[in-house]
């Protein structure tokens, strides 16, 4: 495979062959749509390979996961998606593997946690596009007009956001448990009380006691002590959490590097520190990764492996990050922005990286999952609520899920 994987043999007496592409879109505006990195990339690679074209296709993240669902359902998969899921694919073997695909160097060069959170059954079907972590941002101009220091335990958090309230701060912990991502932002608090989604065997383990006790202390000790906004957490989304810090009405939230261009743009001061733990900063930070999959309908194995190559040099996935402040998948890349002055501000997430935690993506139960846990998670942390009851009802989901898989 290796031998054949060098950009030679790909055109002539085959014949030319059309890619298909089908990608997600990081970008705000039109003028950084990720069509134009796509334009580009594209453009210097059928310039090396007069035989191969590769038709792109980019839809926002509203619509590229069900776009390329209704294409398999038509059979009309395309030869690549770039998407946010990819077990239930691999589960259905329309999936190449990774080592059908990659030469041995770009396969090797990917972080290793975002590989092994690629694999169903220890083979890798998801391939990491794109990564991220997420810090604690904190609002360095109300924390000093408050008198306080960056939190390291739960209990400075909490002491922070009572300060933060009483100095008339609107969300002095803004905890957003709405559709939009709450699977996140609970992700990180199971992680930092020791706990998470599933077990260290991989089994589910969502009514752990951590997971329980966890939860209970956002009900009690900052829901239920008025530090989280005027908003219910599970009535708040995180781009509008996110648009409250950029507006200087945040004190503290859970954030990705995104967030770092958007408050400098409205000129909020900020400071991003690891998450608080029990006893001090958590071990484990949450990590995010979009996946890149190949599609055995058209049987371009050969042509869509050289392209993947290409995708994976260095320099254009330091492009691709440096574009839309995402973590980059690739070790390679990685040892270049932990140097590099230009990728400074994205430094402290590139540590968390290597300690980070995954969504249990290799699971088909997963997207089940994470969608009771948008539905339902916001009512573990009311007043009436009921943290052990909300989390035995997703745990019995999450098993269902699985034994019909």
């Amino acid at each position: 495979m290796t031998a054949v994987l060098g950009g030679c043999g790909l055109g002539g007496e085959s014949g030319d062959v059309t890619l298909k592409l089908v990608a997600a879109d990081y970008g705000d505006s039109k003028a950084n749509s990720s069509q134009k990195y796509w334009d580009k990339l594209v453009a210097d690679y059928e310039s090396e390979h007069p035989g191969v074209k590769v038709d792109v296709s980019v839809y926002s993240w509203n619509d590229v996961d069900r776009k390329v669902k209704e294409m398999v359902a038509d059979g009309e998969a395309p030869d690549m998606a770039q998407i946010g899921a990819y077990a239930d694919y691999a589960h259905d073997d329309l999936l190449y593997s990774a080592d059908e695909l990659l030469s041995i160097p770009t396969q090797a060069d990917f972080v290793s946690q975002l590989a092994t959170a690629g694999e169903v059954d220890s083979t890798q079907y998801g391939m990491p596009f794109a990564s991220s972590t997420r810090l604690l941002f904190y609002n360095k101009t109300l924390f000093a007009k408050a008198g306080l220091t960056p939190p390291k335990t739960w209990d400075e958090l909490a002491e922070d956001a009572a300060a933060l309230k009483a100095e008339g701060v609107k969300y002095p912990y803004a905890l957003p448990l709405g559709p939009e991502e709450a699977q996140a932002e609970t992700m990180q608090w199971l992680l930092s009380g020791g706990g998470g989604y599933t077990e260290d065997t991989g089994t589910y383990g969502i009514n752990s006691p951590a997971n329980v006790d966890t939860l209970t202390w956002l009900k009690d000790d900052l829901v239920g002590k008025g530090l989280t906004g005027p908003v219910a957490p599970g009535k708040l989304n995180r781009a509008d959490a996110f648009a409250a810090f950029a507006n200087g009405q945040v004190g503290m939230l859970n954030g990705h590097p995104t967030l770092m261009k958007t408050a400098a743009a409205k000129g909020v001061k900020f400071g991003m520190v690891p998450m608080p733990g029990v006893d001090g900063p958590t071990k484990y930070s949450m990590g995010v990764a979009d996946w890149m999959t190949a599609f055995k309908h058209n049987g371009h194995a050969e042509q869509i492996g050289d392209f993947l190559d290409f995708v994976y040099d260095e320099k254009n996935v330091l492009a691709f990050s440096r574009e839309y402040d995402l973590l980059p998948v690739t070790m390679s890349a990685s040892d270049v922005m932990s140097t590099a002055k230009q990728d400074h501000d994205l430094k402290p997430f590139l540590t968390e990286l290597s300690g980070s935690e995954l969504y249990p993506v290799g699971k088909v139960s997963w997207a089940e999952v994470s969608a009771a846990v948008k539905r339902r998670i916001g009512e573990a942390v009311t007043a009436g609520g009921s943290p052990a009851g909300i989390l035995n009802g997703l745990q019995s989901k999450a098993l269902m899920a699985e034994s019909a898989e």
